[in-house]
């Protein structure tokens, strides 16, 4: 299998004495549910098996597999449970037909010439997906959903308060362990860039109240704002956080394969690697992948420290950041410390990071640039 012949590869320039620890395994993005079962299956099978036949490879507590509810039948739901998945993403991105429709997402039933296009139909498809996943997962349950949209509905093209707490509290029925609740950007060159033509999305502002509404229609269901983004419910210590995601944002090495997939790792001298695959699925399945690199210096890899780091609720990693670069974070920008933390205790600070940090990494930028 290519996949495992390059995982292989990868995994090479992680460690020096082979020995690799493999906390956890992310399937997606693109669409993995369109595999099918039987895909899926040998996929997982691939990546388990290696990781069984090498000594130097330990077996992940965490898979997760992204998914959108269209084409994730039950054969798919089960195919992953039963090869060790434990969290498993679902695209739902709203429930409203008319918000769905305008994103692109697919609102019927599939026939031979394709899908029909039934509003009514496709959401009732959607909710039995999820409830099938919900099922199947329990809290291991992700769904993801979109903030600050727009919506073809007479002639107004905005996101309503009630329609975001509408999405919201059906999502909250299945009982997910985890919510993403993304803001739409649109994309130049995009489909939906297309659909929108000259029309523009809501101001920044009125999308940012959009947003905070939903945040806090979560937190006040008892969901824990871990990450900008990202939501987990508070029913056990950290148990519904996403492992791999937080590997990102905490700057730990991780591995990439497949077309378009990237990895990064960073050396104990603070420089790093950068290494990803050429979208370009038959050039991968033919064994002749396009591998591209990127070496990141010190400053590089600092500035990328700071804001993944911050966009996670406990901050940069203090112990592996004094290690990478010999000083602590507190030594690296403390005038930017001193001017968003004022006297606030640790989480608030962070909090603030986390609400504001566009503005907090400018004024850490600047610092480290002078």
């Amino acid at each position: 299998m290519e996949t495992e012949r390059q995982l292989e590869t990868e995994r090479r320039p992680v460690d020096e004495t082979g020995s690799v620890t493999v906390p956890s395994i992310y399937i997606g993005g693109g669409t993995p549910s369109l595999l099918g079962a039987g895909g899926i299956s040998r996929l997982l099978e691939g990546l388990l098996d290696l990781l069984k036949r090498s000594s130097a490879l330990s077996s992940p507590g965490e898979i997760t597999v992204e998914a959108n509810p269209e084409t994730a039948d039950d054969t798919f739901l089960r195919s992953c449970a039963d090869h060790g998945v434990t969290r498993l993403s679902l695209g739902v991105q709203s429930f409203d037909p008319g918000f769905r429709e305008f994103l692109g997402r697919r609102t019927g039933r599939h026939v031979r010439s394709g899908w029909v296009n039934s509003p009514g139909k496709g959401v009732a498809l959607l909710r039995n997906r999820i409830a099938a996943a919900a099922e199947i997962f329990g809290s291991g349950l992700c769904l993801d959903l979109i903030s600050g949209g727009i919506y073809p509905e007479n002639g107004s093209f905005e996101q309503k308060r009630d329609m975001l707490l509408r999405d919201i509290g059906a999502a909250l029925s299945y009982r997910p362990g985890h919510v993403s609740l993304y803001t739409l950007t649109v994309g130049e060159g995009t489909p939906l860039a297309a659909r929108l033509g000259k029309r523009e999305t809501p101001p920044g502002d009125q999308a940012d109240r959009l947003w905070l509404a939903g945040r806090e229609a979560l937190t006040n269901a008892g969901f824990e704002q871990y990450e900008v983004s990202n939501f987990a419910l508070q029913d056990s210590a950290h148990g519904n956080r996403c492992i791999h995601n937080i590997r990102y944002w905490r700057m730990n090495n991780w591995i990439g394969v497949g077309p378009g997939a990237s990895g990064t790792i960073i050396a104990k001298d603070g420089t790093g690697l950068r290494r990803w695959y050429a979208p370009d699925t038959e050039g991968f399945l033919s064994g002749k992948p396009v591998l591209l690199t990127e070496e990141l210096d010190r400053p590089t890899v600092i500035k990328e420290t700071l804001l993944m780091g911050y966009r996670y609720r406990e901050g940069p990693d203090p112990e592996l950041f004094a290690r990478r670069f010999g000083k602590t974070i507190e030594e690296t920008i403390p005038r930017t410390l001193k001017k968003w933390q004022n006297g606030m205790d640790d989480a608030a600070f962070r909090e603030k990071c986390m609400l504001f940090l566009n503005s907090f990494l400018l004024d850490a930028f600047m610092e480290l640039d002078t």
